[in-house]
């Protein structure tokens, strides 16, 4: 999507809902290999704390210098936000999150499984998870003009092509402790800062070189856009590690794990605001996108909220007539 469109469509939510308390940006990212020390695995759940822009800034001869003012910087979530975020930032909270998160995603899994078109939300297992090297390439070895040629420049048909038909050396693989399978794979969560571009990065150096300098542990288009325009949490499965060998065969199941976090999350947004708004007493009314126009009703009863099937991406849920907060997917 990038930034500038999820801006543009966060910007008119806010219009047609005023009152919107929280939006919940659900959908996958790239990761970083390693988190305070932790490995990341694909189908992990990354929780923005913040959001970085990187790619916002100055292009001078042979560098690039990202601005980093307090003006040029994303501001930080609100008081509600960057409670809900520490309600879940102990050990034991992030657990809980994880176990609630792995229920959803099981009954995911189960429904999509009686579906004709079957999405693939099914985890691929660690033979898979393949974490090479930030300086090793996915680009032909021989006889290729442009991926031969002494740059660092890849080829099309080799960007086009999977690591088993390139030849991609497992020699070449970071050794890491897999996680145990033996009770089902269970998505670890993880909340910091979330980098934000109009670029898809697809450079381990690059990578690694941006997380040391911002402190970001994935990598994703949209959040820079959506974060100043209405309360947000960016909520990414990590379906690659953002470097030439990425490729879409993990997206399914690393969206489905996003969002099941996302609804635990929201299940404990409910609870919280629950408690501290006695007006509302915690009542919440999930939306189903139907018709072509929004339409509300503040009239004493819990707002319907619909949408058209041109925005199926969307869902919204209200308190008393209150818009209390709307989820959309990106990448």
């Amino acid at each position: 999507m990038g930034t500038p469109n999820a801006a543009s469509t966060a910007a008119c939510l806010r219009l047609s809902f005023p009152r919107l308390k929280l939006a919940l940006l659900i959908g996958v990212c790239g990761g970083v290999p390693k988190i305070n020390g932790c490995d990341v695995f694909l189908g992990d759940v990354v929780i923005s704390k913040t959001v970085a822009q990187y790619d916002y800034g100055r292009q001078y001869l042979g560098h690039f210098m990202a601005k980093g003012t307090i003006e040029d910087s994303l501001g930080r979530a609100n008081k509600d936000i960057r409670g809900l975020l520490a309600s879940i930032g102990t050990e034991f909270g992030r657990e809980r999150l994880q176990a609630k998160a792995m229920l959803y995603l099981k009954n995911l899994q189960e429904a999509a499984r009686h579906k004709r078109r079957r999405a693939k939300y099914q985890y691929l297992g660690v033979s898979k998870d393949n974490l090479f090297s930030s300086k090793y390439r996915h680009s032909h070895k021989q006889s290729c003009d442009t991926c031969c040629d002494g740059s660092v420049r890849i080829c099309e048909l080799a960007i086009q092509t999977s690591c088993e038909d390139l030849g991609c050396s497992n020699v070449h693989l970071v050794k890491r402790e897999q996680p145990d399978e033996g009770g089902g794979h269970s998505p670890a969560i993880f909340i910091g800062c979330i980098g934000s571009g109009n670029a898809v990065m697809k450079s381990g150096e690059d990578r690694d070189r941006i997380s040391a300098e911002h402190g970001v542990i994935a990598f994703e288009m949209e959040g820079a856009g959506a974060w100043d325009e209405v309360p947000c949490v960016v909520i990414k499965g990590i379906c690659d590690y953002s470097d030439s060998h990425k490729n879409k065969a993990w997206q399914d199941y690393a969206a489905a794990t996003a969002a099941a976090v996302g609804r635990a999350l929201l299940e404990r947004y409910a609870l919280e605001d629950g408690n501290g708004d006695r007006g509302t007493g915690g009542s919440r009314r999930m939306a189903s996108c139907e018709n072509d126009a929004a339409t509300t009703d503040t009239r004493g009863q819990p707002s319907i909220v619909k949408f058209g099937k041109h925005n199926a991406g969307f869902q919204a849920w209200s308190v008393n007539g209150s818009v209390s907060g709307l989820t959309f997917g990106g990448k």
